[in-house]
């Protein structure tokens, strides 16, 4: 059987990793000793057949010596994957540092990032074991930022790395006081579904804001934009921001309220009536100046938000991210970073197709070669 188009795509996929990618399989403890796997390459291929083909690890080791790549036991590639860990997620963060920027990147002024979480089980448990933190660029809705954490660490924005000039959009969980100047001391701005217990409005005369009683006077189809204060958690120093509203349609008030009854019966408690009020807007709370970002931009931009709905989505479904087959806290976290960079790899090769070159290939892998 002719093998040469089989190598021609390994050696494609192997061009979006890092550069040093093999020399780091020993660096970094996962081929530690050589016993099994004569390489990472090897090592890569039978952990990639494991992860993003979704094959048990003893389907992986009988596929793996059926095509001649190696002969080993389940268990010794369980143990091979726990110390793999490191390695997979540096590798995960190569790829997404090697991601093709659009041209206009270059020249916009602003990076327009969307943050969010998802949480992950391990088999038989009554809760939430690990959080995934994931960033997006909404321009082309590249990964630029990703971390795997207990569940006990909460969503923040103090889990991101902050440029300057970025725009952060995330919803209410990650509106209060420290993530925000965790964003605003390092040049960035925030975009944010507005959290009122969390994030407490004053006036510039340190009166508190009765924001409710303002939006009750908007109607149909009008935006409030109306600037407010916050009081930083450092100094209590005022801090200035705004807030962009529109009321719902009648069917959108009605599908939210009753999303809170219906938690609220879940949970055995009682809802209160101001909760019901803020239900019938959509409140963002916002950093930026409203001479360069109006306010129907605004809320045009949070709408892009959803996209990474889209991207948890397809984790959990293509991928089967959602649920853990592993049980120790090693294998857990190999295994997480293993999926990202299957998640990686699998939006990368979705660049290249879409920005498809008539010769097939990326230019990293060709050489030069004088006739």
């Amino acid at each position: 059987m002719n093998k040469l188009p089989f190598k021609n795509d390994w050696k494609i996929l192997t061009s979006f990793l890092p550069d040093d990618w093999e020399t780091q399989a020993e660096e970094l403890g996962a081929l530690k000793r050589k016993r099994n796997f004569d390489s990472a390459d090897s090592l890569l291929r039978v952990l990639l057949i494991h992860l993003a083909d979704g094959k048990s690890l003893r389907s992986t080791v009988a596929y793996a010596k059926q095509a001649g790549i190696c002969e080993v036991s389940d268990t010794a590639l369980l143990y091979r994957l726990k110390e793999s860990g490191k390695w997979l997620r540096k590798m995960a963060e190569g790829v997404m540092q090697k991601m093709p920027l659009k041209v206009d990147d270059f020249s916009s002024k602003y990076q327009i990032r969307i943050v969010d979480g998802s949480v992950i089980s391990e088999p038989g448990s009554t809760g939430s074991d690990w959080r995934i933190h994931y960033s997006f660029s909404l321009d082309d809705l590249r990964c630029d930022n990703f971390n795997i954490t207990s569940v006990k660490k909460g969503e923040t924005l103090k889990m991101y790395k902050i440029n300057q000039n970025d725009i952060i959009l995330g919803d209410r969980g990650y509106c209060n006081r420290n993530g925000i100047m965790h964003v605003l001391d390092k040049g960035g701005n925030v975009i944010l579904r507005f959290h009122s217990t969390n994030l407490p409005l004053f006036t510039r005369k340190n009166e508190k804001v009765a924001l409710l009683r303002r939006l009750k006077k908007l109607k149909d189809n009008e935006i409030k934009d109306c600037d407010v204060w916050f009081k930083s958690p450092k100094d209590n120093q005022l801090v200035k921001g705004r807030i962009c509203a529109i009321r719902k349609s009648k069917e959108a008030i009605e599908k939210a309220k009753k999303k809170i009854f219906r938690s609220a019966s879940k949970r055995g408690g009682s809802v209160r009536k101001e909760t019901l009020e803020y239900a019938e807007y959509v409140i963002i709370f916002t950093t930026l100046n409203r001479h360069i970002f109006k306010s129907k931009k605004i809320l045009s931009l949070y709408r892009g938000r959803w996209q990474i709905e889209l991207v948890f989505k397809r984790l959990k479904s293509i991928l089967k991210i959602g649920h853990l087959p592993k049980h120790d806290e090693d294998s857990c976290i190999a295994w997480l970073y293993g999926k990202m960079l299957v998640a990686l790899l699998t939006e990368r090769l979705h660049q290249e197709a879409e920005f498809f070159s008539p010769w097939g290939f990326p230019l990293s892998i060709a050489f030069n070669r004088q006739l």
